[in-house]
């Protein structure tokens, strides 16, 4: 179930947060600042029934464009279809506020998120060298066009 994310699920996604986005990890006070942000930012969390954490996702939407700004699942529940269902949910409150393309970023070397990426119809646009890993990896900058 999607539902909207919430301070809690802070507490809830910390234990993974590192492990998945290594020196690239948010800290507490940046998501807590990013949820503040109503006016620009969207962020979301699948939990099950019982209001377990299984993964979260936000989006930042300014005039028309939109930039995905973290997807992540936790490991145990992979490869059940969650990160499409919340790249859909994302996309469409970007929708929502008007973007009419998205934008994100994925490490050069990941390749299962890039082949992801490319599956729902997002187009390289160029690389950043030295974006990830302070300076030690390159990303992908990629674009969607948003249908109406």
């Amino acid at each position: 179930m999607i539902v909207a994310m919430t301070p809690a699920h802070i507490d809830a996604l910390w234990p993974y947060e590192h492990d998945m986005f290594g020196a690239d990890a948010w800290s507490r006070e940046s998501y807590a600042a990013e949820l503040d942000d109503t006016d620009l930012r969207h962020y979301l969390a699948v939990e099950t029934e019982e209001g377990e954490l299984l993964g979260w996702g936000g989006v930042l939407v300014v005039g028309g464009t939109a930039e995905i700004l973290t997807i992540g699942v936790v490991p145990a529940a992979r490869r059940q279809g969650l990160a499409t269902d919340l790249l859909h949910a994302l996309l469409e409150v970007a929708r929502l506020r008007g973007a009419r393309e998205c934008f994100l970023e994925v490490r050069e070397d990941n390749d299962a998120a890039r082949a992801f990426y490319d599956r729902e119809g997002f187009r390289r646009t160029r690389l950043r060298r030295g974006y990830y890993d302070n300076g030690r990896a390159n990303a992908v900058e990629m674009r969607l066009e948003l249908a109406p």
